[in-house]
């Protein structure tokens, strides 16, 4: 049985699917591959089906993450049988999936995990800005990342 995370932004086009791609890689890393599984979403459902922003697929390319079999999907109340982590990007998206949440849901910021950042910091939305607003939420993500797999290696080696 494996302990399965989703991550959630807006539209699961740019910050959830870059997450989801190094938390992977993260996971795999501390040897969580098999154990612990990663999927994405978005809050809302208006890029369902699409592949991730192409701006977000350049950046992870460009550091070697592959994005391209990402397809966007929206999150549904019904999940929280099937997820034991749910992680939002930002305080928008937590309300959001609070809101649906049952009780005893496990639902908390991304960057939480990041031990050098402040209480209720996000990962900012980059759509409507410039490459470098994808590249700083990779390092974001990176970071988090990281914090989360230490977090569950330890949490599932109990």
């Amino acid at each position: 049985m494996s302990y399965r995370v989703c991550v959630v932004c807006m539209g699961n086009i740019c910050r959830s699917p870059i997450a989801e791609v190094v938390l992977r890689k993260a996971l795999a890393d501390h040897g969580l591959d098999g154990v612990v599984t990663v999927d994405s979403a978005g809050t809302g459902g208006w890029h369902q089906g699409h592949p991730m922003d192409e701006r977000a697929a350049a950046t992870l390319a460009e550091n070697g993450y592959d994005g391209s079999s990402h397809r966007a999907r929206q999150f549904l109340a019904s999940w929280f049988g099937q997820v034991d982590l749910v992680l939002a990007m930002d305080e928008e998206n937590l309300r959001a999936l609070r809101r649906l949440a049952p009780p005893g849901s496990d639902v908390r910021l991304f960057r939480s995990f990041d031990p050098d950042a402040p209480a209720g910091a996000e990962v900012p939305d980059p759509y409507y800005g410039d490459l470098q607003g994808f590249a700083d939420v990779l390092e974001m993500v990176r970071t988090a990342s990281d914090g989360l797999a230490k977090h569950l290696s330890e949490k599932l080696s109990r």
